[in-house]
């Protein structure tokens, strides 16, 4: 199929799971058209080493008349969506952005997509639309249950994909992967966080006990179960994408502090944020039998995780005091 591909537009790939896609699609020969409003999560430093292979434009996926110029300009063949706002706890505090970018602006893609006729929409949604499982795992069928306004969001726009299936025959698959962690990764999310926190001395917050589990996805084989669904996935189809690793949070925060050879007792639990899901575990067979199979180990890939983050402490600490003034 790639070899009828002309170009690939990627929404969000500045970001860190769009960035690693766009660095894949790459080295594996696709025209690659970045599309990234650049919020603070957005970084073009994670594509320098790309630079001038892909043609980019900043733009947020809202601004309807903005992606139908790029749309009518590149002619993309195939869309594959990242661009979203992600954090949870930003949602529960602002839903207002989460509403506007994970719906809004997926519904315009969309609306482009059909408008000019192309080819596969690859949508990558949550693990999180599922809510929380207390034993046994999440298969594609189960329902829709999100916990936050994030998920919300996802789950809403997962609908949306789905209706468009049904009712225009519209060529789409959606893809969701369990929680992702490696290098890049904005200092919001848990490792990165709990990393920037250890080589600080300062105190790392887990919330409630750190009895919340989650299933630990490597970004590169994340990026790569994505590779699979555009090429191998069938229309309407929806793709979990697990790795098997699951940890609890308290047992992910230890495991970093011993890497970095810092004391327990920076280990601060703090009151648990409001709808926490428990835990997120995924069925992924579908995915499999297009040939995935995670390649990156978890307890190797969080020490490579660590020591990328060791060797760029100077682009952590700017994004952290970037954080501070915002």
């Amino acid at each position: 199929m790639r070899k009828k591909i002309s170009k690939l537009l990627v929404t969000g790939g500045a970001g860190f799971i769009g960035s690693e896609f766009v660095r894949q699609g790459i080295k594996r020969g696709y025209k690659i058209i970045v599309v990234d409003k650049l919020t603070y999560a957005g970084d073009l430093a994670r594509l320098e080493a790309f630079k001038g292979r892909f043609n980019f434009y900043k733009t947020d996926i809202s601004n309807k008349q903005g992606i139908e110029l790029i749309f009518r300009k590149e002619k993309p063949k195939i869309i594959v969506n990242f661009a979203a706002e992600s954090h949870v706890d930003r949602s529960i505090y602002e839903a207002s952005l989460f509403t506007e970018t994970n719906i809004k602006g997926t519904q315009i893609l969309l609306d482009s997509s059909r408008k000019y006729k192309i080819s596969k929409f690859v949508h990558i949604s949550s693990d999180e639309v599922y809510g929380d499982i207390i034993s046994g795992k999440f298969s594609e069928k189960a329902p829709l249950n999100p916990s936050s306004p994030y998920s919300a969001s996802k789950a809403a726009a997962d609908c949306f994909i789905k209706a468009y299936v049904r009712t225009y025959g519209f060529p789409a698959v959606i893809v969701r992967p369990s929680n992702n962690y490696g290098p890049w990764q904005y200092p919001e999310k848990f490792i990165p966080v709990v990393i920037y926190k250890a080589l600080k001395n300062d105190k790392i917050p887990i919330y409630a006990r750190g009895l919340n589990k989650r299933e630990w996805l490597h970004v590169s084989d994340c990026a790569r179960a994505i590779f699979l669904a555009l090429e191998k996935g069938r229309t309407g189809e929806i793709y979990n994408v697990g790795s098997g690793a699951e940890r609890k949070n308290i047992e992910t925060a230890k495991k970093i502090i011993k890497i970095l050879g810092k004391p327990g007792k920076l280990i601060k639990f703090v009151k648990d944020r409001p709808g926490h899901d428990y835990r997120y575990s995924l069925h992924s067979l579908k995915i499999k039998k297009l040939g995935f199979k995670p390649k990156v180990d978890f307890e190797k890939g969080l020490l490579d995780t660590v020591n990328w983050y060791l060797a760029n402490q100077r682009w952590l600490n700017d994004k952290i005091n970037e954080q501070s003034k915002g």
